[in-house]
């Protein structure tokens, strides 16, 4: 005997069989009805940003599944939708996702004010937009209609999806970033977030999933970014989806990217490695030039970095090293050109740039004339890039690298005094744009005033204002340079004030990263400035 119906009513107050419901279980109910007519089953990041926060999403899940059982329904949790609901293990219920067996789904009659709800109004329940509901083949849907087949709804997805990569160009990450009083646009995560809403195909979703990735990487928050990448996981082995293998090759990247960020550099290398020895991933590095600058510019700065370090020890491989790694760095710029990103572009031009006046610094370019008007020149190339792009989020990388090139010469004694340290002679804002040569003219509007003090500080506001928003490690940079370039002015009150909120930021850093803040804060700076603000302290043997 088929098991009875249960009569759901979504206008307030909601009920289950003239019974009060609660909402977030109803909603997720309602949801698992929605994505079943779909074909699919509702991922735990469904929930986020409608009825929960991360922090709150295993309550509900219980709260939900306990109502569920009062309410005399069977529903279902994990990849594998044919697997009878009664003996899952509930310990891992939480992960999701959450699906019903059609025999379920088949009880379920939802209604608005007593009258069977039209799809619109299940949207409307829902939070989704109308165009979502026509997308499935439940009630009124073509019949035959394949799950991956296009949908109205799929312009939508597109859009939202493409106004979410333009927030990632221009800085707008996680947040909403104002200027001159206008309305905000949307950020990159509000866009990501209505895109998964519109998705209508397992490729759609896990685009989604694979640009989340992308963007918290970009944010500096690798821990979230490792997790999409699972997650992304979990979506391509529970079903083999469109652009499988584009889709492998930049989670690789994006789980490269978080072992780089890190510095474990033979993880990251494992990473690329196994992408280019993968026949089908090693196929697309051939030919599609978004994989292909991806790996290049990150294979070229993990080659920088092994340079800088084995220098000393190992010098002949050390310039074997910087030579592959500027190799990589061209191959990564023609990449982006090819795929006409100027974003793409400036980035590895600025990486190109430093390391050029790094491997000269550690005499891996000894034998290279003019090597800091070369590195100049690709840091003003990089900035020129940002211009045409106008990218208004653009990193502060390029700045922050000049104010490194400009008191690279000073090679003050272990904790100078405040006259030693001014008595240095850091080069000049006019100095370094006059050395950009036929780029010059980029260093002369208003975001590059000529005081080094003033450039940092500056950039530092529109952090602060929100006007911009720089990942830990920039604004770390940022503060530095300013506490160094301040002092150098006789400034101490503004450069303990730089030193001050950068202990508050570091502990976000990694340790090799903290180390280097630590080593030119104990060693470069004047003692007068170390007696306002004390720098951390050495680890034991450090």
């Amino acid at each position: 005997m088929p098991a009875a119906a249960i009569t759901i009513e979504l206008s307030s107050p909601q009920t289950v069989d003239g019974r009060p419901a609660t909402y977030q279980s109803l909603w997720l109910l309602v949801r698992m009805l929605h994505a079943h007519a779909a074909g699919q089953p509702v991922r735990i990041d469904d929930l986020r940003g409608q009825v929960s926060a991360a922090r709150t999403q295993r309550m509900l899940v219980s709260r939900a599944f306990r109502d569920f059982k009062a309410w005399g329904l069977v529903a279902g949790w994990g990849e594998d939708r044919q697997r009878d609901p009664r003996f899952l293990n509930a310990e891992r219920r939480s992960q999701g996702p959450f699906w019903l067996p059609e025999a379920q789904a088949q009880r379920l009659l939802l209604l608005v004010e007593g009258q069977a709800a039209t799809l619109a109004e299940r949207a409307a329940f829902l939070g989704l937009p109308a165009p979502l509901a026509r997308a499935g083949a439940g009630p009124g849907a073509a019949p035959g209609t394949a799950p991956d087949a296009v949908h109205l709804q799929d312009a939508g997805f597109w859009q939202q999806l493409v106004a979410a990569q333009q927030a990632m160009r221009q800085g707008r990450w996680a947040t909403q970033l104002t200027a001159g009083g206008a309305p905000a646009s949307a950020s990159a995560l509000q866009a990501m977030r209505r895109a998964a809403q519109l998705a209508g195909s397992d490729f759609q979703r896990a685009l989604v999933t694979l640009n989340e990735a992308l963007l918290w990487r970009r944010i500096g928050d690798d821990a979230q970014a490792r997790r999409r990448v699972q997650a992304l996981g979990r979506q391509r082995l529970a079903r083999h989806v469109a652009g499988h293998d584009y889709l492998g090759a930049m989670a690789a990247i994006v789980s490269a990217w978080c072992d780089y960020t890190a510095r474990d550099l033979p993880a990251a290398r494992a990473q690329l490695q196994s992408i280019a020895r993968d026949p089908a991933q090693g196929a697309l590095l051939a030919h599609h030039p978004q994989v292909r600058f991806e790996w290049s510019n990150l294979w070229a700065l993990a080659c920088r970095s092994q340079a800088l370090g084995s220098a000393a020890e190992a010098p002949v491989q050390a310039a074997a090293q910087a030579e592959e790694s500027l190799q990589h760095f061209g191959r990564a710029l023609a990449a982006a050109f090819e795929s006409h990103s100027f974003d793409a572009a400036q980035h590895v031009a600025a990486n190109m740039g430093m390391a050029v006046w790094l491997f000269e610094r550690v005499g891996l370019q000894a034998g290279v004339d003019g090597a800091r008007p070369r590195a100049i020149q690709w840091i003003a190339f990089s900035e020129w890039l940002s211009g045409q792009a106008e990218l208004q989020g653009r990193s502060a990388w390029n700045a922050i690298y000049l104010l490194r090139i400009a008191r690279g010469a000073c090679q003050p004694p272990p904790r100078p005094t405040l006259a030693q340290f001014r008595a240095l002679a850091p080069l000049t804002p006019a100095t370094l744009a006059r050395e950009a040569g036929p780029l010059a003219e980029v260093f002369r509007g208003a975001d590059w005033p000529d005081d080094w003090v003033q450039v940092a500080t500056q950039r530092l506001a529109e952090h602060r204002s929100g006007a911009r928003r720089y990942p830990g490690l920039q604004y770390c940079g940022l503060l530095l340079e300013q506490a160094w370039f301040a002092a150098h002015a006789g400034a101490l009150a503004v450069a303990a004030q730089a030193l001050a909120a950068l202990r508050e930021a570091l502990p976000q850093l990694v340790a090799s990263d903290r180390a280097y803040f630590r080593e030119v804060w104990n060693d470069g700076l004047p003692a007068e400035l170390l007696a306002l603000e004390p720098p951390p302290r050495r680890p034991r043997g450090g």
